[in-house]
């Protein structure tokens, strides 16, 4: 494979993926908040991953919409695993999913509002500051808009510009929200700030009725969701693509095959542009 396909990382399917070469990915992402202080077993395996590939990391519990106060020493416990591990890339939710000191385990939208932008930005540069490095935030998908007071696509710039972050780019996310919500998904696209895309995802989705998709990771990606993919390539620069499968894992080598479906997109689309930074 010539170009930045990657795979995320999996417990569930580790060993075989790093014993066999059924999958053969550029590089694995995970979520830092899954091995930070693990030992043992799970040690050795994290560090047999970090000596075949190049990792990025993809959090879950920043919370960077949050009411309550920036968790400092999270973010000091993620840089340092960022740089044990020699990660160059660490992306988290445009979302919330802590109130109160509860953590709610879901991924809950903020109101595209002008006091939620100023609340993200501080927040945003805190964390920029402590890592001494961009954060890159990921457009999400949302099944209500809340109390809204522009486009989502103008919130999402606006973050990106005043923060400095750069932009995870989730081709499935747009699909989703553009089907749910009725909205044209290539203008949205070509809306965002996208010469801040720093990382691309994709994943499959399930649609649970003629009105309503949702959000996986838990089946193969859709043909429209590649030919969105297709199209997002063509609006930007080469940067690392990362293949999100979370469960219902098949074999490795359908998996492949959907990396390889990437790569020849990737390879149509940026084979005559500048190479990966």
């Amino acid at each position: 494979m010539n170009h930045q396909i990657g795979i995320g990382f999996r417990k569930d399917f580790a060993e075989e993926f790093l014993n066999g070469n059924e999958l053969n990915p550029a590089f694995i992402e995970l979520a830092p908040e899954n091995w930070i202080g693990m030992g043992g077993y799970w040690k050795k395996i994290l560090n047999q991953a970090a000596e075949k590939y190049p990792i990025t990391c993809h959090g879950l519990s920043l919370s960077i919409g949050s009411p309550d106060e920036l968790d400092v020493d999270f973010v000091k416990q993620v840089k340092q695993f960022l740089n044990d591990y020699q990660i160059k890339i660490y992306s988290e939710h445009l979302s919330y999913s802590k109130c109160d000191n509860a953590h709610l385990y879901d991924l809950l939208p903020i109101p595209f509002r002008e006091d939620a932008i100023k609340h993200i930005v501080k927040r945003i540069k805190q964390v920029q500051d402590i890592l001494e490095m961009p954060l890159v935030i990921e457009n999400v998908s949302y099944y209500t808009p809340l109390a809204a007071e522009m486009k989502e696509h103008e919130f999402i710039s606006a973050i990106v510009k005043e923060s400095g972050c750069k932009l995870l780019l989730d081709v499935n996310n747009v699909f989703v929200n553009a089907f749910n919500h009725n909205y044209n998904a290539k203008d949205f696209l070509k809306a965002l700030p996208l010469s801040e895309v720093a990382y691309i995802h994709i994943a499959g989705h399930e649609q649970v009725s003629e009105s309503l998709i949702i959000d996986t990771h838990g089946q193969a990606v859709i043909d429209p969701v590649f030919e969105l993919f297709d199209f997002a390539t063509s609006l930007i620069k080469p940067v690392p693509v990362l293949l999100e499968r979370d469960f219902n894992i098949p074999e490795l080598t359908e998996l492949q095959d959907e990396l390889n479906r990437l790569d020849k997109i990737v390879a149509t689309k940026w084979q005559t542009k500048k190479n990966y930074a």
